[in-house]
């Protein structure tokens, strides 16, 4: 097998697409590589390259960063493709053969990695390239870019010392842009340069142009384990095994003067999903100049231009020619790829040449709407339309966003450059912004530009503002893929870091303070501004309607209020899946009962503390059963630990004193007694129905008592009585029995019978394995994964945040079990109690109830395992309806 894949050819023959798969194989040559490959191959002007394997990079870094001579050779074959293309020579002093090398994993990473452009450059072949070209400007030009680069990627020297040397250089000379500095200009910064590699690294810039080449791979390779990188892929579950591929290609050059342009476009609105050309382009530039916000860029379409009040002239009004070859070239890759494509291009003095092409980033919006105008336009199905939303962005969808009536004091207007709303407290760097964030403060990053290293704290903030930067910036590609608002080219912005103090249109706003960013409008306001409830109609009820035809798997809600019941239901619920009866006790009005009870001597005083309660009680469930009109409720029985309950301090221990009529030292007595060493393996769940059983006598009769009243009026609730932390089949026997005598009772009293149901949570390794047994006495089975998790990998989930990052990043876990369930240990114990508890009881209802239900991951392992339902938190009812689609389709 190859490790080299060439693409691009002199003749339409050579494009034609080759017999070898792997060639647009896209964990083979990655997907900027296999997307070239394509591109070539149905007639675009590709320059020509190559592409070296992703198993190269694999086999280089398991080496130590070391190469075989089998990918040296390939290359080498790889670089003569290139040359008999373009008729140039690589290191050829008087016509040299420039490339780009640049990484392609399988799926999209923008910006986590690293690019080198005008590779091929040194001393001599910048004068060939200046004669041949005609252009010493444009010649120097690229020298000193390649230089700044190349010394940034793989000599690994900051960055910052080339671009004040710039800034100082354009002072100096009264420039206020890099367009106005000449050839002369850019030669004296050049020396300037390669004598800061020589002052830092104790070496001159390396002149060899094959040493250049193999460093530039080698770094590419190697920024795959880039600390940016890693968070990414964190970030997005993308596996770290995976690797990179490196595309090596011909340069052309869009920094050739007024007839030369580079441009970032999407077929259609990325942040609104409209069927509109979408993009933004700078004369004489390189790419680097927009995806890196270096230099805010100029609209691609009139219409753009205009709606934004811009007076630089938009693609479409400058170069016509150009852009109406380009917008061909929009309509037949939308065709070919049946999705939205993110595109780069150049235009070398007027010839345009395509970049590269993959799916584009996409909010939750447009995602909604481009999957339902796609299927409606024939373009795909609904099936297909169904797939191409990520589950979790929906979670942009489903929270508040910016009142329209309320009050605004505009600080200032950039580009709207992600979509949403969010205020918090200005900070400067990512560092602060992880650092504050994780102490549970809102923060909104503040730059001047962002770069790849800031990825842990764009993550960690509610909103990113940046002073340069376009609609297509690492800001705001980023962004919109995170789902952050992001109000980008705020050119009135600038930062003072050593007062930690930005100015914004002439107001000083100091860090720490708080801002508001409206990320669909650009606007940059002071302070927190009002919210509203979304409205999800639309393309939205669309897409869930369509979802909802094809899903097997019914979903459910956690709620334990009718608050949360009720958004829940609006969100498409088909009843509760766990409603935690201990959240109820903590309420400011019953702590006091429930003191009360649980610091009793005997059990005469916890009946008299239990009967205060059971009205309370018993009003919460009516409240949530008459939100869930006709729709299964299962409740948990008390669950935590009673020590969770306690008095904390003096004056609460006298203030309880006060109502007992107790003595403060005999409570604390008391409390001493219940005192656990390890509460969240002690006296808990069933363990306090069994030695208490007048608790759980209490909460069946408000259960059953609030399901007969609301029955009285509507439709009758299901109750689905879930005993916790149960073991042993004993353990529910007793319970159970328990539950029906209350039920009995109650129906007695009431002179009506309601259908019911009794079972329990299955979150203890034994209550797996005795699956077979406890199905005889359960009629349902809800596996609660939060706690089988912490009781099988032996973890509190609490504490493992100290930890667990380390794991996931060094592939001892795939991903934070607690966030998507560990399908090769605690799955195994599902899928068998899933077996063991059917075969005993084949009609036995089963779902999932831990934080994995809204965790499309595990959704769909709860799909194979033909679970009846997940159930999740309210906000993320509507992202499991279509994880669960998803799955049914897979």
């Amino acid at each position: 097998m190859s490790n080299v894949y060439t693409f691009g050819g002199a003749l339409p023959q050579d494009n034609a697409r080759s017999d070898d798969p792997r060639t647009r194989d896209k964990t083979i040559v990655g997907g900027k590589g296999a997307n070239l490959a394509e591109m070539a191959g149905i007639g675009l002007p590709v320059p020509p390259g190559f592409s070296i394997t992703t198993e190269v990079c694999t086999a280089f870094n398991a080496s130590g960063g070391q190469f075989d001579d089998a990918p040296r050779a390939e290359v080498a074959a790889g670089i003569a493709h290139i040359e008999t293309v373009t008729g140039k020579a690589f290191g050829d002093p008087a016509d040299p053969l420039l490339v780009s090398v640049r990484s392609g994993a399988r799926v999209s990473m923008p910006g986590m990695m690293d690019t080198v452009l005008n590779l091929g450059l040194n001393d001599a072949t910048v004068e060939g390239l200046a004669a041949a070209s005609g252009d010493a400007r444009f010649a120097w030009d690229s020298y000193r870019r390649f230089v700044q680069m190349y010394a940034d990627v793989v000599l690994g020297l900051d960055h910052y010392r080339f671009e004040d040397a710039l800034e100082i250089a354009k002072e100096d000379n009264g420039f206020f842009t890099d367009t106005e500095m000449q050839a002369e200009h850019w030669q004296a910064l050049v020396a300037e340069y390669k004598g800061i590699v020589a002052e830092e690294l104790g070496r001159d810039f390396p002149q060899d142009v094959h040493e250049q080449l193999w460093g530039a791979i080698a770094a590419v390779f190697e920024s795959w384990d880039s600390e940016r990188a890693k968070v990414y892929r964190r970030l997005n579950a993308i596996p770290h095994d995976w690797g990179t591929a490196v595309n090596v290609q011909a340069m052309v050059f869009g920094n050739m003067g007024d007839t030369s342009a580079t441009g970032v476009a999407f077929t259609r609105d990325p942040a609104t999903g409209e069927k509109a050309w979408y993009g933004e382009w700078l004369v004489n530039a390189q790419g680097e100049d927009v995806v890196a916000g270096i230099r805010t860029p100029q609209y691609l379409t009139r219409a753009a231009r205009e709606r934004a009040g811009a007076k630089p002239l938009s693609m479409e009004e400058a170069m016509p020619e150009a852009f109406a070859e380009l917008g061909q070239v929009f309509d037949l890759l939308e065709r070919h790829y049946r999705d939205m494509q993110d595109i780069e291009f150049t235009v070398e003095r007027g010839k345009l040449w395509m970049l590269q092409t993959r799916s584009g980033k996409r909010t939750a919006k447009a995602a909604l709407k481009m999957a339902v105008d796609m299927a409606g336009e024939g373009l795909i199905d609904r099936t297909e339309a169904i797939r191409r939303v990520d589950p979790m962005a929906l979670d942009q969808l489903l929270h508040p966003t910016l009142d329209p009536s309320a009050v605004r004091d505009v600080l200032t207007r950039g580009l709207p450059a992600s979509p949403g709303a969010a205020s918090g407290a200005v900070v400067f760097d990512a560092d602060a912004a992880e650092r504050r964030a994780a102490l549970g403060e809102a923060v909104i990053l503040v730059r001047v530009e962002t770069s790849p290293e800031d990825i842990h704290g764009m993550h960690a903030a509610k909103g990113i503002l940046t002073a340069r930067g376009g609609m297509t910036s690492h800001a705001a590609v980023v962004a919109r893929g995170m789902g952050r608002p992001c109000v980008s080219g705020a050119s009135s912005l600038s930062i003072d870091m050593t007062r930690r103090v930005a100015k914004i249109a002439g107001r000083e706003v100091a860090e720490g303070e708080v801002i508001t960013l409206d990320g669909s409008t650009g606007e940059v306001m002071a302070g927190a501004v009002a919210t509203i409830e979304p409205e999800l109609v639309g393309d939205f009820g669309v897409l869930m309607a369509w979802a909802d035809e094809v899903r097997r798997m019914r979903v459910r809600a956690n709620a334990d209020t009718p608050a949360d019941c009720k958004i829940a239901r609006q969100f498409g619920a088909e009843g509760v899946g766990l409603c935690r009866t201990e959240h109820m006790f903590f309420d400011a009005n019953r702590i006091r009962s429930v003191r009360e009870m649980i610091l009793a001597d005997d059990e005469k005083g916890r009946r008299t503390a239990l009967a205060k309660l059971l009205p309370e009680q018993r009003t919460d469930f009516i409240g949530i059963f008459r939100e869930m009109a006709g729709l299964p409720v299962t409740i948990r029985l008390l669950d935590p630990p009673l020590h969770e309950f306690l008095p904390q301090g003096d004056a609460e221990f006298a203030e309880l004193a006060e109502v007992t009529g107790l003595g403060v030292d005999h409570l604390k007595r008391r409390a001493a007694e219940l005192h656990e060493f390890n509460p969240m393996l002690g006296h808990r769940g069933c363990r306090l129905g069994i030695t208490y059983p007048e608790i759980y006598e209490m909460q069946a009769r408000a259960i059953f008592e609030a399901a007969c009243e609301v029955a009285e009026t509507g439709d009758a609730p299901v109750p689905e009585v879930m005993i916790p932390l149960v073991g042993t089949k004993r353990e529910l026997e007793l319970m159970r029995a328990l539950v029906n005598r209350v039920a009995t009772e109650v129906f007695s009293e009431k002179g009506r019978t309601l259908e019911y149901l009794v079972g329990t949570m299955i979150e203890l390794p034994r209550a797996a394995l005795m699956a077979g047994e406890i199905a005889e006495e359960a009629t349902f089975f809800s596996f609660g994964t939060n706690d089988l998790t912490q009781t099988t990998l032996g973890v509190s989930r609490d504490d493992a945040g100290r930890f667990l990052g380390t794991y996931v990043e060094q592939g001892i876990y795939a991903r934070d079990p607690f966030v998507s369930l560990d399908i090769d240990g605690v799955g195994q114990l599902v899928a068998l109690a899933a077996e063991r508890g059917r075969a005993t009881r084949p009609e036995i209802k089963l779902g999932i109830c831990g934080e994995h239900g809204g965790d499309p991951a595990s959704i769909a392992f709860c799909e194979a395992q033909k679970l009846d339902y997940v159930s999740a938190s309210p906000y993320r009812v509507p992202i499991a309806r279509l994880a669960a689609a998803q799955a049914s389709l897979s």
